[in-house]
């Protein structure tokens, strides 16, 4: 198992890029969730700021993970800064998409729950319809724009 493991995690294949791409995904969300509890429980900042900080922090811990665990392979010469901006980019255009989304996922599952009594599942599928569309979105273009050749 330990080098099927490690066997992915140097391959170039887009598979496996894919799935290096998922678990920094994870990892980044759970960074954000256990940031955001913490500064909430400092009450140093609100709910909107600390949520503002945890994502920020989030998505910097995601770009480094990418930049030198899941792109390794492709990512070389380019500065720094240019790629974060683009890392930053590409994951908001990403993240409203996730958000878009949810909404219309959540909108159009309430119209069905009297049919089906999805009622206590809406916000669960709206979350996880969103965050594949995000995810997707992020990964194509973070290959082809934020760490192309």
């Amino acid at each position: 198992m330990l080098g099927f493991i490690k066997h992915y995690a140097l391959s170039n294949s887009s598979i496996a890029t894919f799935f290096r791409f998922s678990g920094v995904g994870l990892t980044i969300s759970l960074i954000d969730v256990a940031l955001l509890y913490l500064l909430l429980e400092t009450e140093f900042m609100n709910t909107l700021m600390s949520r503002i900080v945890s994502l920020t922090f989030s998505m910097l811990a995601g770009y480094f993970l990418n930049r030198y665990f899941t792109f390794h392979h492709i990512e070389k010469g380019r500065a720094l800064w240019n790629s974060i901006i683009r890392h930053f980019s590409v994951h908001a255009i990403g993240g409203i998409l996730n958000i878009l989304i949810f909404l219309l996922s959540m909108r159009m599952l309430h119209k069905l729950h009297t049919i089906y009594n999805l009622e206590s599942y809406i916000p669960f599928i709206s979350v996880w319809l969103g965050g594949i569309a995000g995810l997707i979105f992020n990964f194509f273009f973070s290959r082809k724009v934020v760490f192309d050749n």
